[in-house]
């Protein structure tokens, strides 16, 4: 037999009949989406306060830090950090990527084409959540519910501030493309009622910050509560994707230049 028959590829297979989504399928996907992405991220979150909760220290007497250092190396710190960032942004970017395939037009079904008056919303929602943040992260502190937190605890290093800035925007895509721009649509699909959805979508992002405590949780709940809203009221995704990333720059950011501040006002 030649060589050429033996190494010859098989016919190519028939292009398959996409399948149209059922309410099935698409709970399925909703499950199997979440629990390779911020799901998972939720239970971890659970399993880490249960642990938390078990040591002899109260929970207010421990620190936890959202962007931490992940190598004592600097290019391996450096080069972690961003492979973090990048799979988050690629865990976003599988949620645009399934409603596209599922036939929604992504600036008009989810909003995630950019207009100039969504920045203005992203500013005064930054302004309002943030604030209000601020303020809840020391009560539920001080009341004993949640941890010490430390945004970023972050070496300094010639890279430190721009990688803070690209976590920032990683978490605001990913949490608001995921949670609210896919979880709120594929639920509708289920018809399922508006403000059970929105509840479910803030009860998610609750699940996920459970590490830092029943008051952070708490918080991000509330948070979801509104955005959720916001995005039913609106149906614009990057005001939501815009404030949740000057949050985290904001928190982040100065608590790199701050910590001493921040830290005397939590004692």
């Amino acid at each position: 037999m030649a060589l050429s028959r033996v190494l010859a590829l098989p016919a190519a297979a028939p292009d398959p009949t996409p399948r149209p989504d059922t309410p099935r399928s698409i709970r399925f996907e909703i499950l199997v989406v979440f629990a390779v992405t911020l799901g998972a991220s939720g239970v971890r979150a659970l399993i880490t306060l249960i642990d938390n909760l078990l040591k002899p220290v109260p929970l207010a007497g421990q620190q936890v830090s959202v962007v931490a250092p992940q190598s004592s190396v600097s290019w391996a710190d450096l080069a972690l950090q961003l492979t973090s960032i990048a799979v988050g942004v690629a865990w976003g970017l599988l949620g645009v990527h399934l409603l596209w395939r599922a036939g929604f037009r992504l600036g008009r079904d989810i909003g995630l084409s950019w207009r100039l008056g969504d920045l203005g919303r992203a500013v005064g929602l930054a302004a309002a959540i943030g604030l209000t943040g601020l303020v809840f992260v020391v009560i539920t502190y001080r009341l004993g519910i949640s941890a010490r937190i430390a945004p970023a605890t972050l070496d300094e290093h010639w890279w430190t501030i721009p990688v803070l800035v690209l976590a920032a925007l990683e978490n605001g895509f990913l949490e608001e493309v995921l949670v609210v721009g896919y979880l709120l649509t594929r639920l509708r699909q289920l018809r399922v009622d508006p403000w059970v959805a929105v509840a479910l979508s803030a009860l998610l992002r609750g699940s996920y910050h459970l590490y830092q405590g029943w008051g952070q949780a708490l918080g991000n709940l509330l948070m979801g509560l509104v955005f959720g809203f916001v995005w039913l009221k609106w149906r614009r995704l990057w005001p939501l994707i815009g404030a949740h990333t000057l949050i985290d720059v904001g928190a982040f950011v100065g608590y790199f230049f701050v910590a001493d501040w921040w830290n005397s006002l939590l004692s």
